[in-house]
C-alpha cells in the first residue's frame, strides 16, 4: 500500500505521456503497479486483489495487455526491459519502453549486469529510478529542475552535438580545444550531477526530479522520450505519500492487512508467535552464548524476525540488501573464517542463489545455516512467491542437509542442533504463521538423519516432513476412528534420508508421505529413492504434496483445499485407496 501511495504522480504522468499498451512499461518487482492496475481497466475488480480468483498483487500478462512482462522478484525490470528494446529494434518496431525500479532494488547486482548492457547497447530506453528514500532538499531540487530543462531540452543537446562536430573539424587546434571541452564539461557533470555512475556507464542522467510535482514529471518524461540512447530518470518520493499512518510507519503498510481508514489499525490481531518470531528469540539466546554466530538478512529484519538481533548485536547483524546471491557468498566467506553465519531468507527468494549454494558453500562444506522463512504455500502474494520448490532443489546438493520442524517446540531443537551441533551446510524450512503446538509432548532429541516415530501401527504408516504434520496428526485421529492402526512417523530430514526408517518402511502395505512442497524432487522423491536403494518398496507408495506446476493465488487453506490436501480430502484419498485395495482382493479371491 505504502509504496502504491508513493507512486501515483509517476503512474499518471507515465501513462498520460507514453501510449499504453502500445509503449511499454515494465515494473520491477510489481509492489508499486497497484495505480497502473486502477488506470488500465481493472478498477471494479480491484476488490479482488490477492485473492483466489481475482486479480494478482504482481503484473501479469494473461490479465490486461497493459501488463508487458510477468514479475514478482526484485531487480530485473531493466533486463526485461533492455529485451523489449532490442526486439523492438530487431524488428523495425517504433513503440516506448520504461522500466520503473525502486532504490531497494538497486542494491541487487542483476540491475547492474543490465545498466552495463544496456550502456554498451545504446539503445532508446527509459528508466525511472523511484527513491522513497529521501525527502527533497529545495536547494537541490531547485538545481536539478534547472539542470534537467537545460539537458533535456532538444535545442540544447542539438547545439552541443554541433559544437562538438564543429570543434573536431578545426584543424591543427581542433582536437586539443576538444579534448579541453571535454575535460570541462567532465568538470562540471563531476561536480553538479549526483548521477555520474550511471553517466560513466552510459546513461543520460537526468534528475533529481520530484515525484509528487505532475507537472514536472509530465515535462519531463515528455521531453526525455525522444532523447536517444539510454536515460536514468531519477524521481524522488515519499512512501505513504497522502495518508498519514502510511507515511509515518511505510514498513508497516507496505504489506499489511484489513485495518481501519480512521485509526489506521490493522482489524486482525497479529500472531506474535510466528515461526520468524520463534527464530529471532531463539537465535538472540544462542547468539548471546555463542561469539561466533553472526545473522545475516537480505533486506527484511523484521519480516524474518531479525529485528531484536539487529537493536541488541548490531555489530553481528548484517543486512546485504535485496542481494540474495551474495550474502549466500559472503555466508560462506564469514564461515571459512570461523564464525557461524545464520541467513534467513524467504524460501521463494533464496531460488536466486542456486549457483553460490552449490558453489561457494556445498563445494567447501562450510558451515553456513540457512533459516527459509515462509517455505510452502505463502498465500496472498502468489505463484511468484510460492515457498514450494526449496526441498527439490537443495537435496540434490553434495554436502546440504534438509530439516523440517513439526511444531514450535521441535523448531528451537532444530535451531539449537543447526548451529551449535552441525558442521556443514544446513537448510531449515518452515512456513510462514503462527508456530504449531501439535504433537507438542514429544522430547526426543535432534540426531542428523534420524526420524522420529511417534506412534507405533501396523500396515499403514504416515510419514510427515515439516509442517504438515497439523493435518497428517488429524488424518492419524480419523483413521484410527474408521478402525484403522497406522504409524505415525515425523521424517525431520529430507536429507540425510533416514535408511532405517526406509527399511521399516519397506515391511508395510501402505506407505504414505507428506509434504508441503512439488512432489517431483521432493521428500517423497528422497523416500521413494531410498526404496530403490535397498530394491525394496511396500505394496503400495503415494507421495501426497503440491502439483508440478506454478499455483495459483489464495489464502493458504484456500489453496490446500484447492490441490486436494485438507484433512477431509486426504482421509477420502487414503480411504479409497485402503479399501479399494480391499475390494479388489476380495473380488479376485
Amino acid at each position: 500500500m505504502a509504496s502504491n501511495l508513493g507512486i501515483v504522480e509517476l503512474t499518471l504522468a507515465l501513462h498520460y505521456c507514453l501510449d499504453s499498451p502500445k509503449d511499454k512499461i515494465i515494473w520491477d518487482v510489481g509492489h508499486q503497479c497497484y495505480v497502473h492496475k486502477i488506470l488500465t481497466g481493472r478498477r471494479e475488480g480491484f476488490s479482488s486483489l490477492r485473492k483466489q480468483g481475482g486479480l494478482s498483487g504482481f503484473p501479469k500478462t494473461d490479465e490486461s495487455p497493459h501488463d508487458a512482462f510477468n514479475t514478482g522478484h526484485s531487480s530485473t525490470s531493466i533486463s526485461a526491459a533492455l529485451g523489449f528494446v532490442k526486439s523492438r529494434d530487431l524488428k523495425g518496431e517504433a513503440f516506448k519502453v520504461a522500466a520503473v525500479i525502486g532504490d531497494g532494488a538497486m542494491t541487487n547486482g542483476l540491475v547492474y549486469e543490465a545498466i552495463n548492457n544496456a550502456g554498451g547497447l545504446n539503445s532508446n530506453l527509459m528508466v525511472f529510478l523511484n527513491d522513497n528514500q529521501m525527502s527533497i532538499s529545495e536547494n537541490v531540487g531547485a538545481l536539478s529542475v534547472h539542470l534537467n530543462d537545460i539537458r533535456t531540452n532538444p535545442k540544447y543537446i542539438d547545439a552541443k552535438r554541433s559544437i562538438s562536430k564543429a570543434l573536431s573539424r578545426l584543424p591543427v587546434f581542433g582536437t586539443p580545444m576538444g579534448h579541453a571541452f571535454q575535460k570541462a564539461k567532465d568538470s562540471i557533470r563531476y561536480a553538479l550531477l549526483p548521477g555520474i555512475m550511471f553517466e560513466e556507464m552510459g546513461f543520460k542522467y537526468i534528475g533529481p526530479v520530484n515525484g509528487h510535482d505532475i507537472n514536472q514529471l509530465i515535462n519531463v518524461i515528455n521531453r526525455v522520450k525522444h532523447m536517444e540512447g539510454p536515460v536514468m530518470v531519477h524521481v524522488y518520493t515519499e512512501k505513504g505519500k497522502g495518508y498519514s499512518y502510511a507515511e509515518k510507519y511505510p514498513g508497516s503498510f507496505h504489506g499489511i492487512d484489513t485495518f481501519d481508514v480512521k485509526t489506521g489499525r490493522p482489524e486482525k490481531t497479529k500472531i506474535w508467535d510466528s515461526y520468524s518470531d520463534v527464530l529471532g528469540k531463539t537465535l538472540l539466546k544462542i547468539a548471546e552464548k555463542n561469539k561466533k554466530v553472526v545473522a545475516i538478512s537480505a533486506a527484511m529484519p523484521e519480516g524474518c524476525g531479525l529485528k531484536a538481533f539487529a537493536n541488541k548485536l548490531p555489530e553481528r547483524f548484517f543486512d546485504v540488501g535485496i542481494a540474495e546471491g551474495h550474502g549466500v557468498t559472503f555466508a560462506a566467506g564469514l564461515a571459512a573464517n570461523g564464525h557461524i553465519p545464520v541467513f534467513a531468507v524467504y524460501s521463494t527468494f533464496l531460488q536466486r542463489s542456486y549457483d553460490q549454494l552449490l558453489h561457494d558453500v556445498c563445494l567447501s562444506n562450510y558451515h553456513a545455516v540457512f533459516m527459509i522463512d515462509r517455505a510452502g504455500l505463502v498465500g496472498g502474494d502468489g505463484e511468484t512467491h510460492q515457498g514450494i520448490y526449496d526441498v527439490s532443489y537443495l537435496s540434490h546438493m553434495p554436502n546440504m542437509t534438509v530439516m523440517s520442524p513439526k511444531n514450535k517446540r521441535e523448531f528451537k531443537a532444530m535451531i539449537d542442533f543447526a548451529i551449535n551441533h552441525h558442521k556443514g551446510p544446513i537448510a531449515l524450512r518452515y512456513p510462514k504463521g503462527s508456530a504449531s503446538m501439535v504433537c507438542g509432548k514429544s522430547d526426543e532429541p535432534i540426531v542428523l538423519g534420524k526420524s522420529e516415530k511417534l506412534e507405533e501401527g501396523e500396515h499403514i504408516a504416515l510419514v510427515s516432513f515439516g509442517a504438515m504434520m497439523d493435518k497428517v496428526f488429524e488424518l492419524y485421529k480419523r483413521l484410527k476412528e474408521q478402525g484403522y492402526k497406522p504409524t505415525l512417523i515425523n521424517a525431520r530430514f529430507a536429507k540425510p534420508m533416514d535408511i532405517d526408517m526406509v527399511l521399516e518402511l519397506a515391511n508395510y502395505e501402505y506407505v504414505f508421505t507428506f509434504e508441503e512442497n512439488e512432489v517431483s524432487g521432493g521428500f517423497g522423491t528422497q523416500v521413494m529413492n531410498g526404496f530403490i536403494e535397498i530394491g525394496e518398496m511396500p505394496k503400495v507408495f503415494k507421495k501426497f504434496g503440491l502439483p508440478d506446476g506454478f499455483l495459483a493465488t489464495g489464502s493458504r487453506e484456500q489453496l490446500f483445499d484447492r490441490y486436494g490436501l485438507t484433512p477431509a480430502q486426504i482421509l477420502e484419498n487414503v480411504l479409497n485407496i485402503l479399501e479399494g485395495n480391499e475390494n479388489e482382493q476380495k473380488h479376485s479371491g
